[in-house]
């Protein structure tokens, strides 16, 4: 009966979007699924829709459940509890007083950019990295105020390494794997870990198989970068998320028709595959197969992105 914790997992951005495929991450047992509603193309028009239209659509649902705190997600055991991210700091129009509106509405991380460089800071395929910006830093200061995570996943090095120096909580990279176990500029350095590590935050490996290998999203690649992380930087601080796309065809849409947007790195093996709800929920066990023991496996499914909840929502 561990608690499943997944940081990130993706809707199609569009407010007619079915929730139902959240269902395929039932289990016994306690499961916490974040649902991205929007990155940079997005208004906060758009993403404040989505959020409307997507948390309809859980509520009624009998399988899934909105929470608003942490004592919600430890209480299910029979439906999927539900919150939101954002990927980009886009839908914030700019205005800083839009971080405590998209809270109200379930929003408990975001990214400050993505991939590529905005009024935050810089994204992880800009080639110059100049970190994060004045409204960058004032970004992370009102997401410590209003109960938002700050999250590094999509940024560049300096940008992430840039708030966990300015973040007076936890930071997290909610989705991102490890640059030494696999090159890819999407992946992180050893020193971006660390830095996430002394903020007390958790690095969430995910299961996009160009992100863990030559894209392989297996358990056993997610296991690799799993094993390199613990080893690096301690047990308290790896998580998982699957970065699951039910939109996978807009999403390869998008790369298709917006090279500008997406480097060779995304497509040189092909169409991206993305590791299914249904392999990454047999995680505890393929770990217990390895020899994990049974107090580090439910750090890592669960428990430590759940103490950075408890101490930041």
């Amino acid at each position: 009966m561990r608690l499943l914790w997944d940081q990130h997992a993706c809707l199609p951005l569009q407010p007619d979007a079915d929730v139902e495929p959240l269902s395929r991450f039932a289990r016994p047992g306690p499961t916490y699924v974040s649902v991205n509603v929007g990155y940079a193309p997005q208004t906060c028009a758009d993403s404040t829709v989505l959020l409307h239209r997507f948390r309809a659509g859980v509520t009624a649902h009998p399988g899934l459940r909105l929470i608003t705190d942490v004592a919600e997600v430890d209480a299910g055991v029979d439906q999927i509890a539900i919150g939101f991210d954002l990927e980009d700091s886009n839908p914030l129009d700019g205005d800083l007083d839009n971080v405590a509106a998209f809270v109200d509405l379930g929003v408990r991380t975001m990214l400050p950019s993505y991939n590529h460089a905005n009024r935050a800071g810089c994204g992880c395929l800009d080639t110059d990295d100049t970190g994060l910006t004045a409204w960058g830093r004032d970004l992370v200061a009102e997401m410590n105020r209003s109960g938002m995570v700050p999250d590094g996943s999509h940024c560049s090095a300096r940008t992430g390494l840039d708030m966990c120096e300015v973040s007076t909580r936890p930071v997290i990279y909610s989705h991102s794997c490890m640059r030494s176990v696999w090159e890819h500029p999407r992946n992180i350095t050893d020193e971006q870990a660390r830095a996430c590590a002394d903020t007390g935050g958790v690095v969430g490996i995910t299961g996009v198989g160009i992100f863990l290998g030559p894209n392989t999203p297996d358990l056993d690649a997610m296991t690799r970068h799993l094993e390199y992380a613990v080893e690096l930087i301690g047990i308290d601080h790896v998580g998982v998320s699957t970065d699951h796309s039910f939109d996978a065809a807009d999403f390869l849409d998008e790369i298709r028709n917006h090279p500008d947007s997406f480097d060779d790195s995304y497509t040189r093996w092909g169409d991206i595959r993305w590791m299914p709800p249904e392999t990454f929920i047999g995680l505890d066990r393929h770990l217990a197969g390895r020899g994990w023991s049974d107090a580090d496996i439910t750090a890592v499914l669960g428990g430590n992105f759940r103490r950075v909840a408890e101490q930041s929502w």
